[in-house]
């Protein structure tokens, strides 16, 4: 897939009112968009990136179910993010980096400025519109902003609305990244590191389930005097995120998250559930301790004709990611790629 970057001429207002200048936005495709061809737009998850392919291998490649040699791919980065379009660590019109002074912007936002690309390259039509998590807010956002122009949707472990559950979650772990002196003194784009460890282990235990911790970071030795395996996983998961990734983009994400209701502004959620269009199908893990199944299930039902799948897995939330061939396996039921 080749990556792009496209600019939004002038002044993008946000849904608060604020006002970003020119923002960019990084993405990738593959094809082209020709009429007739049919485009598949993956909306990515909190801390990845626009190349699908390196977070969702098991679906998106060569030979994969989604595969970038016969399929129209594009994956747009979200605004707020540290992987290439316009956040944080982006410049400022006083020449200084944004930090904390980043607008706070909303899914509808996101959306509505990856629609500005899809415009860009004259797409009239998306064939499939999917994404798991917060990219699951963003593509049924797309289904209710633009109920013309997304054909199938496939939601994979989101909800209709934040939740107060997933609401304390974000809260916690931007608790831990002010708790962070560096983090608040904002002296340059790389504050907050030792927070961003932190935050990231509590996102960790919301993302995994209680089995699947028990099957994977068991101690080895059963006299153990100490447990320890786990612990040294939370540190090595914190570093391995602080490495790659900017503490201020994961505080403006999570206020993202913070931001979802489909129904603000339309009479509920159920209501604007029932103005999509698409054919869809929602899937949902049943181990998700963030996402439970059932929050998938209300989707479904108040979705237009949509179906309800369920993926089993122990591994909780990232099954999403880990269970690629059930997700596979739905895909080849319900659509024609």
């Amino acid at each position: 897939m080749e990556k792009r970057i496209f600019n939004i001429k002038g002044p993008f207002e946000l849904e608060n009112g604020q006002i970003l200048e020119s923002p960019e936005i990084c993405y990738h495709i593959s094809g082209n968009t020709t009429p007739g061809n049919k485009i598949i737009w993956i909306c990515h998850a909190l801390t990845a990136n626009s190349d699908p392919s390196e977070w969702w291998p098991g679906l998106v490649g060569d030979g994969k179910t989604i595969d970038p040699a016969k399929h129209t791919i594009i994956c747009a980065n979200m605004p707020g993010s540290c992987y290439g379009s316009t956040g944080p660590s982006s410049i400022a019109p006083d020449g200084k980096p944004y930090l904390m002074r980043f607008p706070e912007i909303t899914v509808r936002d996101v959306v509505k400025m990856h629609n500005s690309l899809r415009e860009h390259l004259g797409i009239d039509s998306i064939y499939l519109m999917t994404g798991a998590s917060i990219g699951g807010f963003q593509a049924l956002e797309w289904s209710i902003i633009y109920p013309d122009i997304v054909e199938n949707l496939l939601l994979i472990a989101c909800n209709a609305a934040v939740t107060p559950w997933g609401c304390a979650f974000n809260e916690s772990q931007r608790m831990a990244l002010k708790a962070d002196p560096t983090f608040t003194a904002q002296k340059d784009i790389n504050g907050g590191k030792e927070g961003l460890k932190a935050a990231r282990s509590i996102a960790l235990l919301s993302y995994r389930s209680q089995d699947g911790y028990n099957q994977t970071q068991s101690e080895v030795d059963s006299d153990f005097l100490f447990a320890a395996r786990a612990s040294s996983y939370q540190q090595y998961q914190g570093q391995k995120l602080a490495e790659r990734f900017d503490a201020y983009s994961y505080y403006t994400l999570t206020k993202c998250i913070d931001s979802h209701n489909c129904g603000r502004g339309r009479g509920g959620t159920a209501s604007a559930l029932g103005t999509i269009k698409a054919s869809t199908v929602v899937a949902g893990i049943e181990s998700d301790l963030l996402f439970p199944a059932a929050e998938q299930e209300y989707l479904a039902k108040h979705i237009p004709g949509a179906r309800f799948r369920l993926i089993r897995s122990a591994y909780g939330h990232d099954g999403f990611l880990l269970e690629y061939e059930q997700t596979q396996t739905i895909i080849h039921q319900h659509f024609k790629l």
